[in-house]
C-alpha cells in the first residue's frame, strides 16, 4: 500500500477472536515484504491463526492490535504478540503495515505490550530484530531496551542467505 494512510483514528486494544484472520494477513503482508520477520511467506496460514489464537488465550499471553477506524470501518493495521515464558522474560514480536510506519503507532504497541508484560510479572522484555532495521532499532531503544548480543549467521532465508539478529532486552523495574 503505498502513499500516506487515510485520516483515522487508530486504537490500541487487546486482541478478539474476531481479529485473528486479519492478524494473520498483516503478518503475511509484512512477511511478504521480506526484510522484516523471520517468517517468509508462504506460510501456513492456519497453523499461524491457531498460533496467535493460543497466543492469547492463555495467561501467559497476548496479543495487542492496533485498530484504524476511518469512515466507519476499523481495520487491522498491525500487532504485538506478548509471550512470558515460566521465568519471567516476555519475549515480543511486532507487525505493522508499511503506510503506516512512522507515526507512533509502533511505539503504541509496544508501550501497551510492556505494560501487559509487567502485569503479568515478568521482570524482562526480550526480542530479536534484524540488524539492519535501523527504525525497529531506534524504537526499541527509546523505550530503554539495549543490545545484548548478536545471533551470527543464524536465520537461513528461503534464498539460502544467513542472516544476523540482534538481542535486545529491558527490564521491568
Amino acid at each position: 500500500m503505498p502513499g500516506a494512510p487515510p485520516p483515522t483514528t487508530t486504537v490500541v486494544r487487546p486482541a478478539v477472536e474476531a481479529d485473528l484472520d486479519a492478524i494473520v494477513d498483516v503478518f503475511w503482508a509484512v512477511a511478504a515484504e521480506g526484510r522484516w520477520l523471520g517468517v517468509e511467506v508462504p506460510f501456513d496460514r492456519r497453523a499461524r491463526r491457531e498460533r496467535f489464537a493460543r497466543t492469547f488465550g492463555e495467561e501467559s499471553g497476548t496479543v495487542v492490535v492496533a485498530d484504524a477506524r476511518s469512515a466507519g470501518t476499523a481495520d487491522i493495521i498491525g500487532f504485538i504478540s506478548v509471550d512470558v515464558a515460566v521465568y519471567g522474560v516476555a519475549s515480543v514480536g511486532m507487525a505493522l503495515l508499511e503506510p503506516w510506519r512512522g507515526q507512533g503507532i509502533g511505539r503504541a504497541l509496544l508501550e501497551a505490550a510492556l505494560v501487559w508484560a509487567r502485569q503479568a510479572g515478568a521482570h524482562k522484555v526480550a526480542l530479536e530484530v534484524w540488524p539492519d532495521n535501523s527504525a525497529a532499532i531506534a524504537l526499541y531503544e527509546r523505550a530503554g531496551f539495549v543490545e545484548e548480543g548478536r545471533k551470527v549467521a543464524h536465520y537461513r532465508r528461503q534464498n539460502g542467505e544467513l542472516w544476523d539478529s540482534v538481542l535486545m532486552g529491558r527490564a521491568l523495574t
